[in-house]
């Protein structure tokens, strides 16, 4: 359909939308901005988030494609799409899209990554509507030339080149595929040589018609706007698109990996450590204390690994833990930079904070100091409008409900310390260790 047609659907889009369904959240959840959520008659998804406290606005508009629907043959293909995707549209180029983008104080960009796909933009307040008509442009009218396919897979390939020269990403990679196996987070969302020297025009066709169609996709604006009016633009925009049922993807196989320890060699000024295995995926009740096991061990500096291997033992430079929210399975790091000579005695004494708290209980203090920190930093990434929007658009594709950051903030509040040690003992029983280090 083109940019004409979907414009002249507009009566018939708008007459079907009903804009005043704001919506109304569940008991003890309080909302600090009004938000607006509506689904397109052809399903798109819109989510508006009032803030009128800041001049600024953003977009993120979600896909649900990503490497986790990705197999080894096709790794890396959504985020190759999308980087051919901004290289220009039937209007215009690459160059003159960043010319008018940076003419609204913005950006725009785009990208492929696990759980999905995303065009996310900012721009001043006032530019809101020119904003949003430049990511519905890159959306709905990309040019994807057959002649800019070899220089993105040159870029990408030197991408890969640079994550594989660089040892803690290196380390991190080798040990979500070490742990995840056939699974499909053990693919880099970036690809590999092999699957990017497959990756050919057809393909990057083939997947955007495949996975741009309205029931995939949600669009999430946060910022000084009026909701009713960005919602008779997007309909405006969006509305044209020919919708349908949405398809079932494809089930991948359980992570099914037997835990074992792992040493890979590369040049490298210092060795990393990673410990630890698959962990619960978000909307697991088990999510909010891996969450705090997790922060006990790693947050900030006074998670234990700091204070302990870092600050009193001196046996790293780096001591962290990492657990992020994921669709699937999610992974529990944690995660050493230490000097070679120190390496074995720093995974000694890992291995000894992991034995420590899966046989002790954490102190009511810990435990308190541990919430606050995860509670903290997670009220502090949402406080931008670029992050508000990814988190309204993230949390609806995942289907995990639009109370799901009050859920959560209530069950990190309830875990226990008897919580934190059963589920160290379940998620840490058994760890898989990984250790790069450089050639004696």
């Amino acid at each position: 359909m083109t940019t004409r047609d979907r414009r002249s659907a507009l009566v018939r889009v708008v007459a079907a939308i009903v804009l005043g369904s704001v919506l109304t959240l569940p008991a003890g959840v309080r909302a600090a901005e009004p938000i607006l959520r509506e689904k397109l008659p052809n399903g798109l998804r819109v989510i508006i988030r009032e803030n009128p406290l800041a001049p600024v606005v953003a977009v993120n508009l979600m896909v649900d494609m990503g490497s986790r629907l990705e197999r080894p043959e096709t790794a890396g293909l959504s985020n190759f799409m999308h980087a051919v995707m901004v290289k220009g549209t039937q209007k215009r180029s690459g160059a003159r899209i960043a010319e008018a983008v940076t003419a609204l104080g913005g950006k725009l960009s785009a990208a492929g990554e696990a759980d999905y796909s995303e065009i996310r933009g900012t721009a001043l307040a006032r530019f809101w509507r020119e904003l949003l008509g430049l990511t519905a442009e890159l959306a709905l009218e990309p040019r994807l030339a057959a002649d800019d396919v070899p220089d993105e897979r040159d870029y990408i390939l030197s991408r890969v080149q640079r994550r594989f020269d660089s040892p803690g990403s290196r380390a991190f990679d080798e040990f979500y595929a070490a742990i995840y196996g056939d699974y499909p987070y053990a693919l880099p969302s970036l690809g590999t040589r092999e699957s990017l020297a497959r990756i050919d025009h057809a393909a990057v066709v083939r997947q955007y018609r495949t996975y741009y169609r309205p029931e995939r996709m949600v669009l999430a604006v946060s910022g000084q706007v009026v909701a009713r009016d960005v919602l008779a633009e997007a309909a405006k925009l969006f509305g044209g698109m020919a919708g349908g049922a949405v398809s079932a993807d494809p089930v991948p196989p359980a992570p099914n990996v037997t835990p074992r320890r792992l040493v890979v060699t590369a040049p490298a000024q210092q060795a990393q450590i990673l410990v630890g295995g698959v962990a619960p995926p978000m909307d697991h009740p088990d999510h909010a204390p891996v969450k705090v096991l997790s922060t006990v061990l790693g947050g900030g500096m006074a998670g234990r690994l700091f204070s302990e291997l870092r600050d009193r033992k001196g046996l790293a430079y780096t001591a962290a833990s990492f657990y992020d929210p994921t669709r699937g399975p999610g992974a529990l790091v944690l995660y050493l930079g230490t000097a070679p000579a120190n390496a074995a005695r720093a995974e000694e004494a890992l291995a000894a904070e992991i034995a420590r708290i899966t046989s002790e209980r954490v102190s009511d203090e810990e435990l308190k100091r541990a919430k606050g920190y995860l509670l903290g930093r997670y009220a502090m990434d949402r406080r931008t409008n670029e992050r508000q929007a990814w988190y309204l658009a993230f949390y609806e594709l995942s289907g995990v409900g639009a109370d799901y950051p009050e859920r959560y903030r209530r069950g990190v509040e309830a875990v226990t310390a008897a919580d934190v040690q059963r589920v160290a003992q379940r998620y840490l029983a058994t760890p898989t260790t990984l250790v790069l280090q450089p050639a004696p």
